[in-house]
């Protein structure tokens, strides 16, 4: 079998093509993690004001 060049090009597009999506799925999927940590982290820092405020109540409420 005989690879032309027209060929060639049609295999690199779909190897650039494949990269591509696989770095962007990567990228997405990173984003995600950060996304659930910045969550937890806001997550801990409201638990904590709620602690806190419970702790400050006044006993006549």
């Amino acid at each position: 079998m005989r690879i032309t060049m027209a060929s060639q090009g049609y295999v690199m597009k779909k190897i650039t093509l494949g990269l591509l999506l696989i770095l962007a799925a990567s990228v997405g999927l990173a984003g995600c993690n950060t996304m659930a940590g910045f969550g937890k982290d806001v997550q801990d820092a409201g638990q904590s004001i709620h602690k806190s405020a419970e702790k400050h109540k006044p006993d006549g409420d």
